[in-house]
This record gives structure tokens, C-alpha cells and sequence, in this order.
């Protein structure tokens, strides 16, 4: 019996001892990981560098582009739900850009509804 624990006692500590010198399986695939992980951080911030330089050559653009006038192009009849909104906050006293900005119309839109609908806003 004792030669069965000695003999398992000095199998463990060979065991032990070769495991501090043998070369750890996970290690190589961390160190790969690492380097992907890198690989990845550095891709990343190069497209972030094109998409900053992509945006300051819009930006720039966009100073020298005009956008064409509208006054040339057909308006688009407003919705009926839309009028009726925003002759019942005329009603309520609300301040026509409040109503704009409420309704998502321009100023000019409510004015025109506003001068169309001037017989349901006395009453």
C-alpha cells in the first residue's frame, strides 16, 4: 500500500515538473487572437480616417453647390388632416413657426392655409 502512494506521490511530481516546461496549447492561439484583435483596431481606424476625410471633401463641396430654386417646381397640395391641424392650433392661439415646426410645414404653408381658412378661424 505504501509503495502504490509513494509510486503515485512521485508520478504527480514528474508530472508537475513537466508540465512547467511543456509549451501551453492556449498560448499560441491568444497570441493570434492578440494579433487579429490589433489587425482589426488598426483597420478601424483607418477607415475612420477616410470617413473624416471623405465628410471634409463633402463639407467642402457643399459650399460651392447651390440647390436649385423651388419656386420653379409645382407645390404639393397639403393634406386635409395636416390643414385641419393646423387651423385648430390657430384656434388655440399658438404662434404660426410653433405651428410650423409642429406640423413640419414651412412658414409660408401655414400663412397660405392660414389666408385660405380666414372664415374658420373667427368662428
Amino acid at each position: 500500500m505504501e509503495f502504490v502512494i509513494i509510486s503515485l506521490l512521485g508520478f504527480s511530481i514528474i508530472i508537475l515538473i513537466l508540465s512547467f516546461f511543456l509549451k501551453d496549447p492556449h498560448k499560441q492561439l491568444q497570441e493570434e487572437l492578440d494579433q487579429m484583435s490589433l489587425q482589426h483596431l488598426q483597420e478601424l481606424s483607418q477607415i475612420k480616417k477616410r470617413l473624416r476625410l471623405l465628410e471634409e471633401e463633402i463639407l467642402m463641396s457643399v459650399d460651392h453647390f447651390q440647390l436649385p430654386s423651388l419656386d420653379g417646381l409645382e407645390k404639393k397640395e397639403v393634406n386635409s388632416i395636416i390643414q385641419s391641424q393646423v387651423i385648430s392650433l390657430a384656434r388655440q392661439g399658438i404662434p404660426i413657426d410653433m405651428i410650423a415646426k409642429q406640423s413640419s410645414l414651412s412658414l409660408k404653408d401655414v400663412q397660405s392655409i392660414l389666408q385660405a381658412n380666414k372664415g374658420e378661424l373667427d368662428e
